[in-house]
């Protein structure tokens, strides 16, 4: 979990329940454009850390507070982690076989997701700084992002009133668009729309299928998925991955392995953008964000707690060499 969250980042470790340590944080806060923190509603008030505190002294500061859920309402003061939310947002009523137990999905995507919808508030807050020259507090809460990432199955909900259920690896708004076995393994085929299903009924024998009403639109398919997909399933089971791989890249229809994670690094586009990497000797996921005027050859690894202190204190707050040993005597500095 560290490696994979904390390249290039610098390590500062200071005691914030000390009162010099509260007093280096706030003249760092002072310095600073944004502060962000996922500690309980109130939990650093106690420390006069808070957001009012830090913006009394900034009032240009960003604040980003990240919550299980929420800065008000009942459950506000409920610590919140991923699982508990993926739970109680319905992910996991969702996810899974449709005769099996409910499933988390394999990463942490909530906190995941949480992190990413806290990066674009951040950058709007700053955008809009630059016109108001006003900073201000984000209110960013697990629960909420799990419920707006629910996407298309939230507005299916919402629109029928009938909550969805799980319907395992097929879609439940796009048909076909799942695993198919095939002689050897399986794939995945995604039929994004009528043109593509047209040329997949054709390249499996049924071509007829895409001028029969119950099947020539998504919205019929969707609706008569229980017929369509058992003659597309037994003629996927005619020929290898391998041979139904070739036939999808000439028909034009989107298609892809299951890979193991180990796999899905060997893929040749995975290896043409290097997206396996390491720093300082150290293995890390490249950055999807390529920016076409900023370099990514400037990374640096993830630190040790605490390396950087001396360091930030120094460029930050002015703070001599002398000075940081004296507070690490003390406790202060990590």
């Amino acid at each position: 979990y560290y490696l994979a969250a904390n390249r290039n980042k610098k390590s500062v470790a200071i005691d914030i329940a000390q009162p010099e340590g509260q007093r280096l944080i706030r003249e760092l806060a002072a310095k600073s454009d944004i502060v962000v923190e996922n500690f309980k509603r109130g939990g650093l008030t106690k420390y006069g850390l808070d957001r009012d505190s830090l913006t009394a002294l900034n009032p240009c500061l960003i604040c980003c507070s990240i919550t299980g859920f929420g800065q008000d309402g009942p459950d506000a003061d409920k610590p919140g982690y991923d699982l508990m939310i993926q739970a109680m947002s319905g992910f996991m009523s969702i996810t899974g076989n449709a005769d099996g137990p409910p499933r988390r999905m394999g990463v942490a995507m909530v906190d995941l997701t949480t992190g990413m919808n806290a990066a674009a508030a951040i950058l709007a807050a700053l955008y809009q700084r630059e016109r108001t020259g006003k900073g201000q507090h984000i209110d960013m809460a697990l629960f909420d992002v799990a419920l707006s990432s629910l996407g298309n199955q939230a507005l299916n909900f919402l629109v029928s009133g009938e909550a969805p259920g799980r319907t395992g690896n097929a879609h439940p708004n796009v048909v076909p668009y799942q695993p198919f076995e095939t002689a050897d393994g399986w794939l995945i085929v995604a039929v994004g729309n009528d043109g593509q299903f047209a040329r997949f009924a054709e390249l499996l024998g049924h071509g007829e299928m895409a001028q029969d009403e119950r099947y020539r639109t998504n919205g019929a398919r969707v609706e008569n998925r229980d017929m369509l997909i058992p003659p597309l399933a037994d003629a996927m089971k005619t020929r290898s991955s391998a041979e139904w791989t070739a036939a999808l890249i000439d028909a034009n229809v989107p298609y892809g392995p299951i890979n193991t994670i180990e796999q899905a690094f060997a893929e040749p586009q995975a290896q043409h953008r290097r997206l396996g990497q390491e720093i300082d000797g150290i293995p890390q996921v490249a950055s999807p964000l390529r920016l076409s005027a900023s370099s990514q050859d400037r990374n640096t690894a993830p630190p040790a707690l605490g390396q950087d202190t001396d360091l930030v204190l120094a460029d930050q707050l002015g703070l001599t060499a002398e000075e940081c040993e004296a507070l690490r005597r003390e406790g202060i500095l990590g």
